[in-house]
């Protein structure tokens, strides 16, 4: 099955950190590139970070400094790393990628893909 899975939310205190994982399966990253995103309750979605195949980043200004974006191709997975969390970054993250399919009917297809989401809650 092609897919996103994120893992690594949970609840943290003000100035803690935590990492979150995107992993792909069925499938690889293509050489597009591969985009944390975030939404809180009411508020639209929004870019986190991307990261290019090539490493290029590009973070949202409220994050700068504090998260950090990185990609382990080999493993298929791309990690945010977050520190000093504040309240306000409490929302759902989600991955974004465009994956190259790599078995079943579809191998060799490009399919852009949502991971499911996963809550990050800080309090204060």
């Amino acid at each position: 099955q092609v897919q996103l899975v994120e893992s690594g939310g949970g609840l943290v205190q003000a100035g803690g950190s935590l990492r979150l994982s995107c992993t792909a399966s069925g499938s690889i990253f293509s050489s597009n590139a591969v985009g944390w995103y975030r939404q809180a309750p009411g508020k639209q979605r929004e870019l986190v970070v991307a990261i290019t195949s090539g490493g290029t980043t590009n973070y949202a200004d409220s994050v700068k400094g504090r998260f950090t974006i990185s990609r382990d191709n080999a493993k298929n997975t791309v990690y945010l790393q977050m520190n000093i969390l504040k309240p306000e970054d409490t929302a759902t993250y989600y991955c974004n990628a465009r994956l190259l399919v790599t078995g079943g009917a579809l191998t060799g297809k490009y399919l852009e893909q949502w991971g499911q989401g996963t809550l990050v809650t800080v309090s204060s």
